[in-house]
């Protein structure tokens, strides 16, 4: 990831980010700087039939682009969505009795973004993506189509078009990539490059990638390497080992075509003066992505993982590789769960620092900080401003709630406990010290865990946490 990489040591990294553990719900959290529970999309795109499960961004929240835009801006958004109920049901096809499930009313023009290319739904091909749609209209992929370089052609176009039409107004554009999300599609030219990478194995490549970590400091000593998911067996007792490396493989080469779209899109603002006042925020929407998706519908055993007409995931194994050193996954609330690698760039305010920075930080933060930017009131916001990066400010500590299909999660200071559904009772750990979550203090520390676990439960009652699912779990 050289581009990523550019990006990071020009700009501010944090390793104590997080996000809402899955993509609608951080989606909507990064939109309106709310809990995604306020926002109606406490669950997913799926109504619950209560307002914090609607599984529609409520009307009676603001979007970024929609605040930004009544302050003088222009709003562009290209890539993925997901932040509107019914988009299964979309085309002329729909049976008369999921009509209503069709509206528009919140897709990215009628939330505030001036121009959109992207997906309304959550997953699927990156050659032939469903809901693919320009502002408000459906349309076709066409041929040669992959998805993670349309989004930037079109980010790269809306960037180009602002700067030709001489506009003194700033710009807000959001940029979704689906990579590397399921199911794994790659071009034969990026992986390639990856062919033989992974033949030692998830045991191997994750010991060697602890290593690495901490050679580059993202991993302080002190932090332990998780153990091996119990799921996962090891790589010596693996059948098919050709086949899971080759998911791997693909799912490199993922990353790496997103890399280099976004070396695409550093290259356009350069050419257009734009780069060194443009802040970039580069996050991702939840850890690693332990799903297995029954891809018997789609799935062509005949051409190769990567190719149109596959449609496999790179399970438990390899999402436990990419969440070294942390536990569980996309879901949870366990740090492998929700958090994320975040670089914040800003070149004419932003001082590049080596290393990290060692604040704790969240979505919820980087709505007041664009309205701190666009010198617009911060009023009734959980989050606050990151302007303490360039403001020589003292970032002040602050108080993290989470709660997704029953998994929840608070973080106060250095303090998180943590139960997530398969777990049997809260946990507490001390997260200065031990961010792996491997020495669980909860028996130690009981006075300091039951008030926390208090706080918890007014934090539910005050967003509407209801912290279940009708049946059962739906995204599983």
């Amino acid at each position: 990831t050289p581009n990523i990489d550019k990006l990071a040591n020009g700009g501010v990294r944090f390793r104590q980010f997080y996000n809402a553990a899955r993509c609608c719900p951080t989606r909507a959290s990064l939109m309106t700087g709310l809990y995604a529970h306020q926002t109606g999309v406490g669950f997913m795109t799926v109504d619950q039939g209560v307002p914090s499960y609607t599984g529609d961004i409520s009307n009676n929240c603001v979007t970024i682009a929609e605040v930004l835009k009544s302050n003088g801006y222009k709003t562009y958004m290209s890539g993925k969505w997901h932040l509107t109920k019914g988009v299964d049901y979309w085309k002329t096809w729909v049976p008369e009795d999921k009509k209503k499930y069709t509206s528009k009313h919140n897709w990215p023009n009628q939330r505030g973004f001036d121009e959109f290319f992207g997906t309304i739904h959550g997953a699927g091909s990156f050659y032939n993506p469903s809901t693919l749609t320009r502002n408000n209209t459906p349309i076709e992929a066409g041929k040669d189509f992959y998805y993670t370089d349309a989004i930037s052609a079109h980010a790269n176009e809306f960037i180009r078009n602002h700067a030709k039409a001489d506009d003194d107004k700033p710009f807000l554009c959001y940029i979704a990539y689906t990579a590397p999300h399921w199911p794994l599609h790659a071009l034969p030219e990026d992986i390639k490059k990856y062919k033989g990478k992974y033949d030692k194995g998830w045991d191997k490549v994750r010991e060697e990638r602890m290593e690495r970590m901490l050679k580059m400091g993202i991993i302080d000593s002190k932090w332990k390497l998780s153990d091996r998911d119990k799921e996962v067996p090891a790589w010596e007792n693996t059948y098919n080992k050709e086949w899971w490396a080759a998911c791997m493989e693909v799912y490199a080469a993922m990353v790496d075509r997103m890399d280099q779209n976004i070396g695409r899109l550093i290259a356009t603002l350069k050419a257009n003066k734009q780069y060194d006042n443009t802040l970039i925020i580069f996050m991702s929407d939840n850890g690693g992505c332990a799903e297995n998706v029954d891809g018997r519908n789609f799935n062509d055993k005949n051409v190769p993982i990567g190719a149109k007409g596959s449609y496999v995931t790179y399970d438990y194994p390899w999402a436990n590789v990419s969440n070294t050193p942390f536990r569980k996954y996309k879901k949870f609330m366990h740090e492998g769960g929700m958090i994320t690698p975040c670089i914040i760039q800003w070149p004419a305010k932003i001082k590049a620092k080596p290393g990290f920075n060692e604040g704790v930080g969240h979505i919820i933060d980087l709505l007041p900080t664009s309205l701190e930017l666009a010198g617009v009131p911060i009023n009734n916001l959980p989050g606050q401003s990151l302007s303490y990066l360039w403001n020589g400010k003292a970032m002040q500590p602050e108080t993290y709630f989470w709660e997704h299909v029953g998994n929840k999660a608070m973080r106060k200071g250095n303090w998180k406990i943590v139960k997530d559904v398969e777990d049997a009772a809260w946990e507490l750990y001390d997260m200065s010290k031990d961010l792996t979550e491997s020495n669980n203090l909860a028996k130690i520390n009981t006075t300091l865990l039951n008030q926390m676990i208090a706080e918890y439960e007014l934090w539910t009652k005050k967003n509407s946490v209801k912290v279940f699912v009708k049946g059962k779990n739906k995204a599983d």
